[in-house]
């Protein structure tokens, strides 16, 4: 049986019988007096949709049953039914659906809606991808998460999760249960919120007073308080209050006793990384202390005559005092300084996975304990000479230790980019005092944390701006380079928009704090960069692929190849020339085995892509081009078809009316005040042309006072149409018309083409259906937009215009800047059509656009760029976030995300390459035709070595230039934005 829905759109409050009752699950009803006189008014007339399953209807007929059932009931304005999906609400219209026959389920869509939270939670102890991938899926396993991703690079997690159904502390507890310790870094709920230090509370009752004094604030949501360190975290709603406020009233409540300031911040993060490079470079240090005397006992003093002798005297039986300081000087190597490897492995293998610290321990293990068996034996034998290996645990640890603590120095390396954007914000800013007639009365410095929304502020010349805002008084130049990557500092006046963390060339200005805090510009910047740093690409899948066999394939090549030297000694397959002096096949066979496990090396397959992608994405955010992860840096390489969307992305986007045609005697006066009466009402570019131009004939040009627009409706990709005066407005394309059934003559036509021509934009406009005007809009191409497509042309990327312009309009816009492909009169739904069709023929497919009216092209495409979002940078429906209204910027990220992608496949090589060559090497492939044999120590430090080069490989990146193209569009005096 098919399952159709029905879709419902109600009045509610309606004064008949649609008053909210207790059983209606998204509309409780409110005693009087909880809801204010303004809230009460906004609940009147109210919409609300519902969403039903209906069961048993079978064709349209039955469909349309129902939808007029439904209709006939009060306070409905709407009802769809959907017969190829299924679903319609609440008790009376579930009734009405199965008095006409049917079978009804009422299905609470808004209880469906969670509210997702993110949190982010520092992990330490992971080595290598199987580490990240246990916690990965332990984390994804749990009730309540909706996502999970673990990033070994930056030893990480980020959980999308429901705090109704868990909170942190259970994914905190979750981790460790793998056996990793875990540190939460942030939650969802801290967008809003801030720490304070509350000195002179002597009581924990005293404490409680101020928390209760705070509560009692309009617009605080939340409030923690630990006593112990005199600390309250408080969640509040930034349009509605702000931390100065709560000083205050903590300084008031106390009469004085009590100060707050802001808690002061760890840095936890960095102090957590910090302490990780500490930590492995003073456990490095401690073992060089005890392996470099057993490295000069083993392979120095054993050469030199005098000292020889003293370590070659007998203690006991065979055991020499050599042999004895050795075993003393490399156990604490062993089993305190390699303590970290025994926890990691056991950890691993607590949870059914294998890990690196696992091969490192059974390497060292077997090197170690082989050698606790030789020396016993010496000691109760006086036959047996024993050969110890007491150096290749030492030496291996040592190496090991030292891999890692270079390894976690250029790890830090790769997130700077993102200690960069946090460090552009200022720690002060000063504060204005205005009077009522906008004077300053008195200024302050205060810290740039606790700054409100609407507080004016002063940026002195030289000062960074301390927070998003607009000018209201004042003129200057401010660098943004650090933000949008513009290198010209932009000039700023009254009414212009300023970014927190720019720069102020020269001039003082007085800003208006609109955006604080996480929503500022710079704080979404951080955010996203970190999320896209987060974000696996899928190529990451091959090296998690591996990791899951990796560790035990290793340990069971390294037994095959103890085995295989053992047996073949044994049955005597090779010379016994081949065996060095100091030791028997069995010890031969043992090295070799021990080679192999300590020469293979998963950390490099895991870090060769998050690496990588780290340092692309902060490259690409110190540049305004802000890549939202793995996934669109890899469709983004990948490209070989690009399709622009005209208006603000080709062109300037700001349109200009520039000729009138009047086709009928009329004012041009009355004529521009009606059809600005209209199209005042759209949000539409050419609308605001429109507008714009229509109050030259006004009086006063500032008023944007028009006569009253009845029945608008504005029909996408067309035009708009109103009743104003009584007259029938229609402004529009000449489809529009059409469907209006208005008649176009050929003086109209005429005049069309000839705009057309002109790469201009042909509006007709219509009164009381009658034809009586033609407007031409001119939008101007950007600077350098010719040159750009040439550059795309060159690098083999075919490039396609799709607009809701007319075609002869769109084919003069390519013809002039060199596309051959046009999709013209394009709605923005038919624009994701034919970003499909595109993609049918093999192709990948970007889309530019302004990331609004073009999001469904943007999501329809394989790598959706929104160009000139400005400090609008979490537009959903972009892969890349270009922040300038530059198409110079489309080939950057382009060409960073090839050269991103070229150094992946670099890592990989050379990843997968040491071990596929290294492996043989430490197996014994080369020691019967050359003699080559790799000892323990060397193949520890090889493996060690790979780590490292593999994250420098990656930080080579930072080097990054843009394609030697774009700068001489710039020495040819070419601004493209």
């Amino acid at each position: 049986m098919a399952t159709k829905f029905l879709s419902l759109a109600c009045i509610r409050n309606e004064s008949r019988d649609l008053s909210p009752r207790p059983h209606y699950p998204s509309m409780p009803k409110y005693p009087k007096g909880v809801l204010s006189s303004d809230e009460e008014k906004n609940m009147q007339g109210s919409e609300s949709k519902a969403l039903f399953s209906v069961i048993g209807m079978t064709c349209s007929a039955c469909a349309g049953s129902v939808e007029k059932a439904i209709k006939r009931l009060p306070g409905i304005k709407e009802a769809v039914v959907d017969v190829l999906n299924n679903k319609a609400q609440e008790e009376k219209i579930r009734e009405t659906i199965e008095d006409v026959g049917f079978q009804a389920t009422l299905i609470n869509e808004e209880a469906n809606e969670k509210s997702i939270q993110v949190c982010r939670i520092c992990i330490k102890g992971m080595t290598c991808t199987s580490c990240s991938t246990t916690v990965e899926s332990a984390l994804q396993v749990i009730p309540g998460v909706q996502k999970a991703r673990v990033a070994l690079a930056t030893e990480e997690a980020e959980v999308h999760y429901d705090p109704k159904i868990l909170s942190c502390n259970e994914l905190l507890q979750a981790i460790e249960d793998t056996g990793f310790e875990a540190i939460l870094i942030s939650t969802g709920e801290d967008r809003n919120k801030i720490h304070l230090k509350v000195d002179g509370v002597r009581t924990e009752n005293s404490m409680r007073i101020i928390v209760n004094s705070l509560q009692a604030l309009p617009g605080v949501q939340d409030i923690n308080m630990d006593p112990e360190l005199q600390k309250l975290s408080l969640s509040y709603k930034a349009d509605v209050t702000g931390p100065r406020n709560f000083m205050q009233v903590i300084e008031s409540t106390g009469s004085g006793r009590y100060k707050a300031k802001i808690f002061p911040e760890g840095g936890e993060r960095e102090a957590h990384k910090q302490e990780e490079v500490k930590q492995y470079y003073k456990s490095f240090l401690w073992s060089l202390v005890f392996t470099i005397p057993v490295f000069l006992l083993s392979m120095v003093f054993m050469y030199i005559p005098g000292l020889k002798d003293v370590l070659d005297t007998k203690i006991v039986n065979m055991l020499s005092i050599g042999e004895v300081l050795r075993w003393v000087l490399s156990t604490p190597v062993q089993f305190i300084i390699g303590r970290r490897f025994y926890t990691g492995s056991y950890k691993a293998l607590r949870h059914g996975s294998a890990n690196m610290d696992v091969l490192i321990a059974l390497g060292t293990n077997a090197a170690y304990f082989y050698s606790v068996y030789s020396v016993l034996r010496a000691a109760t034998s006086p036959n047996f000479k024993s050969t110890d290996f007491f150096e290749t645990s030492s030496m291996l640890i040592s190496f090991i230790l030292l891999g890692k603590y270079l390894e976690v120095l250029a790890k830090g390396k790769t997130s700077e980019a993102i200690a960069k954007l946090m460090d552009l914000a200022p720690g002060t800013a000063t504060l204005l005092t205005l009077d009522d007639e906008g004077n300053v009365t008195s200024e302050e410095e205060i810290d740039s944390r606790l700054i409100q929304k609407n507080d004016v502020l002063k940026i002195i010349p030289g000062a960074k701006v301390a927070c998003d805002g607009f000018v209201i008084r004042g003129q200057s130049h401010v660098n943004e380079s650090m933000i949008t990557g513009e290198s010209r500092p932009v000039a700023k006046r009254k009414g212009d928009v300023v970014i927190g963390g720019t720069v102020n060339e020269n001039g003082v200005l007085h800003i208006k704090a609109t955006k604080v805090g996480s929503e500022s510009a710079l704080s979404q910047i951080v955010r996203l960069v970190e999320s896209a740093q987060m974000a696996k690409a899928p190529v990451q899948k091959f090296a998690d692929r591996i990791s899951k066999f990796f560790v035990p394939l290793v340990i069971v090549l390294s037994f095959s190849t103890w085995l295989a030297w053992f047996l073949a000694g044994r049955f005597n397959v090779y010379p016994k020339s081949w065996i060095p002096s100091s030791m028997d096949s069995f010890q031969l066979a043992l090295q070799f085995g021990i080679s192999v496990m300590v020469i293979a090396c998963p950390c490099a397959l895991g870090l060769a892509t998050p690496t990588a992608v780290m340092v692309g994405t902060g490259v690409g955010a110190s540049q305004g081009v802000l890549i939202k992860g793995g996934q669109a840096l890899e469709s983004a390489h990948k490209v070989n078809c690009i399709v622009f969307d005209k208006t603000g992305t080709l062109t300037m986007g700001k349109p200009v009316l520039v000729k009138t045609r009047l086709l009928k005697n009329m004012v041009l006066r009355e004529f521009y005040e009606l059809i600005a009466a209209a199209e005042v009402n759209s949000e539409h570019p050419l609308a605001k042309a429109i507008v714009e131009y229509a109050k030259n004939f006004r009086e006063d040009e500032d008023s944007n006072v028009w006569p009253e627009a009845k029945e608008f409706e504005s029909i996408t990709g067309h035009g708009v149409k109103a009743v104003v005066r009584n007259r029938e407005v229609i402004v529009g394309n000449k489809s529009l018309m059409l469907e209006n059934n208005i008649d176009i003559p050929i003086d109209a036509e005429e005049i069309l083409e000839e705009t057309e021509g002109l790469a201009q934009t042909g509006i007709l406009v219509s009164i009381d259906h009658e034809l009586v005007g033609v407007l031409a809009i001119s939008d101007p191409l950007k600077p350098g937009a010719q040159e750009v497509i040439s550059i795309l042309n060159s690098m083999k990327i075919k490039t396609i215009l799709v607009t809701g312009d007319n075609w002869g309009t769109a084919r003069s816009i390519a013809k002039e800047v060199g596309i051959d492909t046009v999709i013209a009169e394009a709605k923005p739904e038919h624009k994701a059509e034919k970003v499909k069709e595109v993609q049918a023929s093999n192709a990948v497919v970007a889309m530019v656009g302004d990331g609004i009216n073009d999001s469904p092209a943007l999501v329809a495409a394989d790598v959706g760029m929104a160009i000139g979002a400005g400090t609008d940078i979490a537009i959903e429906a972009a892969d890349i976030v270009l922040m300038k209204s530059s198409l110079e910027d489309v080939i950057t990220a382009i060409d960073l995300s090839r050269r991103t992608f070229r150094r992946i496949r670099l890592n990989y090589v050379w990843a997968l390459g040491y071990n596929l060559l290294g492996i043989p090497i430490a197996a014994g492939v080369l020691f019967p035709f050359t003699g080559f044999r790799l000892p323990p120590w060397i193949a520890g430090a090889a493996m060690a070595a790979s780590s490292v080069s593999v994250v420098c490989c990656s930080l080579l990146l930072k080097n990054y230039q843009r394609p030697k193209k774009l700068d001489s569009l710039e020495m040819q005096g070419i601004t493209v934005e």
